[in-house]
């Protein structure tokens, strides 16, 4: 009866973490719609369009936004990617070498003080050389900024799934005559998994703010990030409002697959 009742309420309770969110996002655009949040703000329809304009955008204009949004898809997950596997072996490299592991760490993390605003004009003029053609170069200048910030959570997490142990577990291990390999490969790797994931919902949402934020300063003129920039500079601010829905739409689905691969892979480990 009770491990009903706790059942019960454990469903309850995420029933009411997305339904209370969803509820409240509906009653800001039904205040939006309605003109009410424009007379809260003191702001007009020009400046803050109404959500039925911004959705008609999007509609009318949906080759050209897919088109920007696969550019800013390519740099997100290109970024994450190198920079969850490079933080993953600062994890490795840390735990190897425990005496400057976690000093190491800590200057890496020193990296995730720098604003992209700053980092994003510096690699685009270090990347000029790279190639001939700017959209290679501009792409690898997005994707080493989303790369740097996506670095530091995983190696940090990386390191704490590497290192934090259940007790007595290495102990066991070692007393199998395991050798380090084995320890690595059948304990250490196994334990970061959750670190692994919790890094990703930190690297997740980041990396697209990143990928946004380094097109606001890319040489090639493509991505969501720079229509909002180029929209806005030409006064369209519906249409820069459409390209801000879509980026919160990407970054919200992009979290909720992360979201599903882990309640798939860690089913009973949370």
């Amino acid at each position: 009866m009770e491990i009903e009742k706790l059942q019960d309420r454990t469903n309850v309770e995420k029933l009411t973490t997305v339904l209370y969110p969803v509820l409240f996002g509906i009653f800001i655009a039904v205040l939006w719609q309605t003109q009410i949040l424009h007379k809260i703000l003191g702001t007009d329809t020009f400046t803050l369009p109404l959500p039925g304009r911004i959705i008609s955008i999007i509609g009318d204009n949906h080759a050209t936004i897919l088109k920007n949004v696969g550019a800013t898809l390519i740099v997100a997950l290109g970024g994450l990617t190198a920079g969850s596997l490079f933080g993953y072996l600062l994890g490795i490299i840390s735990t190897a070498f425990p005496k400057w592991g976690a000093g190491g760490l800590t200057v890496v993390s020193a990296f995730n003080a720098v604003p992209i605003i700053a980092i994003a004009p510096i690699l685009n003029n270090l990347t000029k050389d790279f190639s001939k053609d700017a959209n290679t170069r501009s792409m690898l200048a997005k994707m080493l900024v989303v790369m740097i910030t996506c670095t530091v959570a995983m190696s940090i997490n990386a390191y704490r799934g590497l290192t934090e142990l259940k007790p007595f577990s290495l102990d066991l291990m070692q007393s199998f005559a395991a050798s380090k390999l084995e320890i690595f490969f059948k304990l250490r790797v196994p334990n970061s998994v959750p670190y692994i994931f919790t890094a990703l919902r930190v690297s997740v949402p980041a990396c697209v703010i990143s990928a946004l934020v380094s097109e606001y300063f890319a040489e090639y003129i493509i991505g969501v990030g720079r229509q909002i920039r180029e929209n806005i500079v030409l006064a369209q601010y519906a249409t820069a409002w459409a390209y801000i829905f879509v980026a919160c739409a990407i970054g919200i689905i992009m979290y909720l697959i992360l979201l599903t691969l882990e309640g798939i892979l860690l089913k009973g480990r949370r």
